[in-house]
């Protein structure tokens, strides 16, 4: 174990704070040459901290710093490290569509990269209070993305929904940490772990926080009964906007509810793997039985994404004897290997929809599919894998992380996990019908426009190359899944 108490530890963030900054200041009241250099210094920043971090992955080593407050270990590189390529595939992906729409503007990069530092301030944190400032910076840069279509009604409308939605599920859970300091008199994550297993806490204030914790944390995953923002911002919102909340934040999502109950609430497992268990199943049930009757794609993925994350929620359920229980560190690792897999897909799907998008058209209707296999075979080949990986159809990527989950559940052979499996296999199978459904539209329908699909080089060559990913990653998940396991195992013994 290696202790640090300088600014050094956190240098990745530091160097993210003052690459901000300036892509900040050159991106004010920008001329269209001087918007593209604030797009590639944006771009070259990220590579960068991308390297940074994946630089310290590889080192492995643990240490602490800003008086113990922050926490830099593997778990948390590798998480801002998915985090960091995902906002890039974003703004790989968003160029051309914010192009023609007249967004491409300093305010969504720096925005978009302030996010990535709330992102990355959350996954590290060590402390109560770390939490919540991480996640407020990351929060209100995706309220205002969200609104930065002024003179659209609709954008604005999704915009004071997920604002009001957001700040009722931050107080949650800031009433919920509150409860938790007054039972254990403090903020730190690892101090409250210790209380807790010393039996030095309030235990019926403690329970009554812990709810409060829960529903927050089911609030910013997007979780059945907390979903009710979901559809109509991932509908509302810029397609490129949508693509910011859908991929990066749920990395965060996973590192927030992995530092708070698994590190810290440990041992009040059984109470929140419970709650856990009624999420997960309410938010399967509902996402894929909602998502049958959309026929907007872009509100029928949001409540796949609800559907998704209840399905990665399994993955904490598996009980915790003891913080190193090899069933608990299994199920973490399939449930983290989950969401960086379905961040990669999810990445692909609306990248494809900005893609066939053009000035003055969303393509954002399952009818706007129709026939994409014979206007352009290659594209309606790669959504194919996309929606085949969300299905869990072999031997794509989504697949596997399915079975990880699965198998996660059933190796702890007690038998209400078993059943809970089984219960998630018949609800995988409602939600491959519409997913199928949008495959069956692309190849069998006739084409309603028989235009050719035009779009940017550089975006349809990022598309093939997240196809490829996903096929890759579900030819060959061990290398990805290994990285995972060996983040959470070091996570829960140091």
């Amino acid at each position: 174990m290696i202790h640090f108490t300088s600014l050094p530890i956190v240098y990745p963030e530091i160097f993210l704070l003052l690459m901000t900054s300036v892509v900040a200041l050159v991106g004010v009241n920008a001329t269209d040459s001087r918007l593209n250099l604030t797009f590639w210094i944006a771009q070259i920043s990220l590579a960068v901290l991308a390297l940074l971090h994946l630089n310290e992955l590889q080192i492995g080593l643990t240490g602490y710093g800003m008086g113990r407050m922050v926490v830099v270990d593997p778990l948390g590189h590798l998480l801002a490290l998915a985090g960091t390529l995902a906002t890039m595939i974003t703004l790989g992906f968003a160029r051309p569509y914010l192009k023609s729409r007249d967004l491409l503007k300093g305010e969504f990069l720096s925005l978009a990269m302030f996010s990535l530092l709330g992102i990355s301030v959350m996954v590290s944190a060590n402390n109560f209070l770390v939490v919540y400032v991480g996640l407020e910076l990351m929060s209100l840069s995706l309220y205002a993305l969200t609104a930065l279509r002024r003179d659209h009604a609709v954008a604005t409308e999704a915009a004071m929904k997920y604002f009001i939605l957001g700040a009722l599920a931050s107080g949650f859970l800031l009433y919920g940490l509150s409860m938790m300091y007054g039972a254990t008199g403090t903020l730190d994550i690892p101090t409250v772990f210790d209380a807790i297993h010393k039996g030095t806490i309030n235990p019926q204030v403690l329970v009554f926080g812990l709810v409060f914790i829960v529903a927050g944390l089911g609030f910013k995953l997007g979780l059945a009964p907390f979903h009710m923002w979901v559809p109509d911002v991932y509908q509302g919102a810029p397609t490129a906007v949508t693509l910011l909340i859908s991929g990066a934040p749920k990395l965060a999502a996973f590192g927030i509810t992995f530092r708070i109950l698994v590190e810290g609430l440990s041992g009040q497992a059984k109470d929140w793997q419970e709650m856990l268990i009624v999420l997960s199943v309410t938010s399967m049930t509902l996402g894929n039985l909602a998502a049958i009757a959309q026929s907007n794609l872009k509100r029928l993925l949001a409540y796949s994404a609800i559907a998704q994350l209840g399905f990665m929620l399994l993955g904490f359920t598996p009980t915790v004897i003891n913080v190193a229980t090899a069933n608990a560190a299994n199920g973490y690792s399939s449930a983290l290997f989950y969401i960086v897999t379905y961040v990669l897909t999810t990445l692909g799907t609306f990248g494809l929809i900005m893609v066939l998008s053009r000035h003055g058209f969303e393509s954002e209707e399952i009818s706007d599919l129709a026939g994409l296999g014979k206007r352009s075979p290659w594209i309606a080949g790669v959504m194919a894998l996309f929606m085949f990986s969300l299905a869990g159809i072999p031997p794509l990527v989504g697949f596997y992380a399915k079975f990880a989950v699965l198998q996660a559940l059933v190796s702890t052979g007690q038998q209400g996990y078993i059943i809970l499996a089984v219960v998630a296999v018949l609800l995988s199978l409602v939600g491959a019908y519409y997913y199928l459904r949008i495959v069956k539209t692309m190849f069998f329908d006739e084409p309603l426009d028989p235009t050719p699909i035009g779009g940017e080089t550089g975006a349809k060559v990022l598309l093939a190359l997240n196809g490829l990913a996903a096929l890759g990653f579900g030819l060959l998940p061990d290398g990805l899944m290994s990285v995972c396991r060996d983040a959470v195992l070091k996570a829960l013994t140091t």
